[in-house]
């Protein structure tokens, strides 16, 4: 089977499926996780999105992380190490027909703050939603079997989105810490 890259209008449903999730995850993981945060698309009200829910996880030790591969197997999750991203364990879940992403790591680390301002910076632009649900319909649309060419065809947008809203986050609260776990 191949990977699709449909893309769907925002379900109500994907917020408690990361609730579901990350329940799951907070269960087995104990004192290693610190925190969780649904991220990606489906976490912005209104985004049309490929239905996967990405969680985002602050753990205490990415070394400490590892030690769970086969427990995260037993949940439906495949351990793929960083998968392009230095110091990130990535464990997708549901093969061909994915179902949840999850992006984990070590407290403090620089990406944690781009995906939360990633994600803060969507839902307080409307604007950036509907140019981004465009870009998200038109990858889809010209790449629906090729992962790959759905992400090129997205990445100069997510890119200069990524940058704006680290800047947006950093001018609208300096001090921001990172308690906040949605």
């Amino acid at each position: 089977m191949t990977r699709r890259m449909d893309v769907s209008e925002y379900s109500e449903k994907w917020p408690f499926l990361y609730e579901e999730a990350a329940a799951q995850l907070r269960e087995l993981l104990g004192t290693e996780l610190v925190r969780s945060h649904h991220i990606g698309s489906t976490s912005v009200p209104g985004l049309a999105a490929k239905p996967i829910i990405d969680i985002l996880l602050e753990v205490r030790s990415i070394d400490g992380l590892d030690a769970y591969d086969a427990s995260m197997r037993d949940l439906g999750y495949e351990p793929k190490g960083e998968f392009g991203i230095p110091g990130r364990r990535y464990f997708p879940k549901g093969g061909d027909r994915r179902t949840h992403h999850v992006h984990a790591f070590a407290l403090g680390d620089p990406h944690v703050k781009k995906h939360l301002a990633f994600r803060d910076y969507l839902r307080a632009h409307p604007q950036a939603v509907a140019e981004y649900a465009s870009i998200k319909k038109a990858a889809s649309a010209a790449h629906a079997t090729d992962p790959e060419g759905y992400m090129a065809f997205k990445h100069v947008f997510v890119e200069q989105m990524v940058t704006d809203a680290v800047h947006w986050m950093d001018e609208l609260q300096p001090d921001r810490d990172q308690e906040e776990s949605s």
